[in-house]
């Protein structure tokens, strides 16, 4: 769930703890002037910013928030990189009080398991650990334990400084040890016991990390936080991601990297890639050494790292270097991780769902397992969507077989990438022309050529048209096409006309610009014309409406200012946003007098009035 998404249902004291963080943080964050500028707008307290603001602030102070976190590592007894490990899992990202206790219950339990079993390889004579490992693991623990117990000869509690520990990071980079061989070294040597269900919750809440709803007794971790907690433990990208990575490649290199970290190499392939997530290991570590035999050279390694970003359908990939490269890679992922698009329609992902449910009987074990989901049934997209789970991260968790058997079920072709083909067959054109009809308004080609939608330049402003008709008709108006065209005459050419009954007509105007509309005067000649020409028809015309991606202050001012015209405006995305909340809100037709009072629309009004 987006940060905004959260802020929107708690009250203050739930939400009071991360804004005290963030209030410290802006006095010292080089992007002051900008927050500045946000918070001014209200009545200059952040805690007054409505939940989208917040979210922007948020934004400007990331990098700060990183920094702050970072800093929390120093306390070795917080066992924050445990619960950090917990809470950044895909599909972690809202849970009730007690199934995030049991996770991290059985986290303690598992890791006291592994302990026992490290500890009794790094003692006895007869390891499965490679000698050369054993060695790494050895020179590691010697220097943790060195940095956690020198404290007591100065008679002070034991702790890691942060210059110990920036040493103790280089060391393990220089010893290529994955985030689970560290954790488990550092646990061999600090004590380790399970603290209370509030206290953990409290520690956490307390850093920022996340959100506790008593009422509703859930704990939610934002989006944007999540991105920074996987910057704080060094991981590049989502888990979901580096699967759909480790996926691309052959089963030579998997097991190349099984061998170099002590993971079974004779597992099945989708274990051995379960495994090497789990590990932590490093994104860019495994993909510019681990996969690759000692003795190949650079030119054959960026050879099969192009082959790799060719498979994940990357565009236009470039990098002269093999670093360079893997930056792409991994930013592509993190922009991948921002975006809001699913490839298909959220009506197309429900009906995937339910296919998949129908042909895959364990496809719902699968994705509980998987993703750490607590509820029965998790086969609803509009559920997983939540969790940040995306189609494709569910289509990624399939074997070979089981993405095979489906296509053939469903008569979807199985040449060329499969998953690609299963995506293009549930898209669902229609409702996908809704998702991005601010986009359309914006005339943005090019993401919308991203999103899988073609369309020419030229038939933008129909298409605008048209979908504004449709959004404004299924939230209950009568769009009466008929008598428009009776009216209409080859000068002046309504867009839309909306018939009350008792010759009562809403005419409504639309606009596309890639930036934000400023011609009032322009517009306002052409809405007058059309409410003459109908009214000379016999009609009276009691709203106009004028819907585009954006609107100027100066245009708002003006649009203010002009009485005769009774014109309300609408931005692309809050009609848009008004449409998705009546869809869930099971009415049947929208109260009309939501889009007659403000000049412009205000969403959060209308939104409001959908709920009473």
């Amino acid at each position: 769930m987006r940060l905004h998404e959260i802020i929107e249902q708690l009250n203050f004291r739930e939400k009071n703890s991360f804004l005290k963080i963030i209030n410290e943080l802006i006095p010292i964050s080089k992007n002051r002037n900008a927050i500045d500028k946000i918070i001014s707008s209200s009545d200059g307290e952040l805690k007054n910013l409505d939940s989208v603001l917040i979210s922007e602030v948020f934004e400007y102070i990331e990098s700060d928030f990183e920094r702050f976190l970072r800093n929390e590592f120093l306390d070795t007894s917080s066992q924050f990189d445990l619960l950090i490990d917990i809470v950044s899992r895909d599909g972690n990202a809202i849970m009730n009080r007690e199934w995030f206790y049991s996770l991290y219950s059985k986290e303690i339990k598992e890791l006291k398991k592994k302990l026992k079993v490290l500890q009794s390889e790094m003692t006895s004579g007869n390891s499965n650990i490679a000698p050369e490992r054993l060695r790494d693991y050895r020179i590691y623990q010697a220097c943790v334990n060195v940095a956690y117990q020198n404290d007591l000869a100065n008679n002070s509690d034991s702790k890691i400084t942060s210059d110990e520990l920036s040493i103790l990071v280089t060391l393990t980079k220089e010893l290529a040890l994955s985030q689970e061989e560290i954790r488990l070294i550092n646990y061999l040597v600090i004590p380790i016991s399970q603290k209370d269900v509030q206290e953990t919750i409290d520690e956490l809440r307390n850093k920022g990390v996340l959100f506790y709803s008593q009422k509703q007794n859930k704990v939610f971790i934002a989006e944007e936080v999540v991105r920074v907690l996987r910057a704080v433990r060094g991981k590049e990208v989502a888990d979901k991601h580096f699967r759909r990575t480790l996926k691309t490649l052959l089963d030579s290199q998997i097991n190349l990297v099984c061998r170099k970290h002590n993971i079974d190499w004779k597992l099945s392939r989708d274990q051995k890639i379960r495994l090497i997530i789990k590990e932590g290991l490093s994104f860019t570590k495994t993909l510019s050494e681990d996969i690759f035999k000692p003795d190949l050279n650079l030119t054959d390694r960026k050879k099969i790292i192009n082959g790799i970003a060719e498979k994940l359908n990357i565009a236009n990939f470039g990098g002269s270097t093999l670093e360079a490269k893997l930056e792409l890679i991994i930013d592509y992922f993190i922009h991948l991780e921002k975006e809001e698009k699913l490839g298909i329609s959220t009506d197309g992902y429900e009906r995937l769902m339910i296919d998949l449910g129908s042909s895959l009987k364990s496809i719902n074990k699968q994705l509980k397992e998987e993703f750490e989901l607590s509820e029965e049934n998790v086969l609803s997209g509009k559920y997983l969507l939540d969790y940040n789970i995306k189609p494709r991260d569910v289509l990624d968790i399939l074997d070979e077989d089981s993405i095979s058997a489906f296509c053939k079920e469903h008569n979807i072709s199985t040449r060329g990438d499969e998953i690609s083909n299963i995506l293009k067959a549930y898209q669902d054109l229609e409702s996908l022309y809704i998702e991005n009809y601010h986009l359309i308004g914006n005339r943005d080609l090019n993401a919308l050529k991203e999103n899988g939608l073609q369309i020419k330049e030229a038939d933008i402003g129909l298409k605008f048209e048209n979908l504004t008709a449709s959004i404004l008709e299924n939230l209950g108006f009568s769009i009466d096409n008929h008598l428009k065209r009776q009216i209409n005459n080859k000068k002046n050419q309504i867009d839309i006309l909306i018939n009350l009954g008792d010759n009562n007509i809403i005419l409504v105007e639309c606009k596309t610009s890639k930036e934000n509309y400023t011609k009032f005067s322009s517009v306002s000649r052409q809405i007058k014309a059309y409410k003459e020409l109908t009214q000379s028809a016999g009609y009276s015309v009691i709203k106009t409406l004028l819907i585009a991606p954006n609107f100027s202050d100066e245009f708002v001012n003006d649009c203010r200012d002009d009485f005769e015209l009774n014109l309300s405006l609408i931005e692309a995305k809050t009609l848009l946003n008004i449409f998705l909340a009546f869809k869930e809100s099971g009415l049947k037709k929208i109260n009309q007098n939501l889009f007659m009072r403000d000049v412009l629309i205000q969403e959060e009004l209308v939104l409001k009035g959908l709920k009473r």
